[in-house]
């Protein structure tokens, strides 16, 4: 069974990175179709999509975000990681990370725990 774990600072100024990583264990980061993604959800609110990276190391991004975001993978460490450049307080919010069934699916079999995220100075 893959499980997923995120990993990262729980605390960032304003206009700096935000940098997650997640560790896949159970299963390899490049198995055919899976889409392995990145959402989050601010306080009060919805889950949000942020982007992903497929099987074949393709990247896809939201367009809200696509100017601020960055997703790499590390085959190696069977590791994915977020990069979120210039934050502000919106970007307040717990962050998952999650297997989906094939890339566009919208069906995620496996999250992370989630990992709370405060943009504060």
């Amino acid at each position: 069974q893959v499980q997923l774990q995120e990993s990262g600072p729980g605390l960032v100024k304003p206009s700096q990175m935000l940098s997650l990583t997640c560790t896949v264990s159970g299963g390899s980061i490049t198995t055919s179709y899976y889409g392995w993604s990145w959402i989050r959800q601010p306080p009060g609110k919805g889950l949000e999509w942020m982007g992903a990276i497929s099987y074949d190391g393709n990247t896809y991004y939201s367009p809200s975000l696509k100017s601020r975001t960055s997703i790499s993978w590390d085959t190696s460490k069977n590791q994915f990681s977020l990069q979120l450049n210039s934050v502000t307080p919106e970007d307040t919010a717990v962050y998952y990370c999650a297997r989906g069934l094939s890339m566009w699916s919208g069906v995620y079999d496996s999250w992370g725990q989630g990992t709370q995220v405060t943009v504060s100075s």
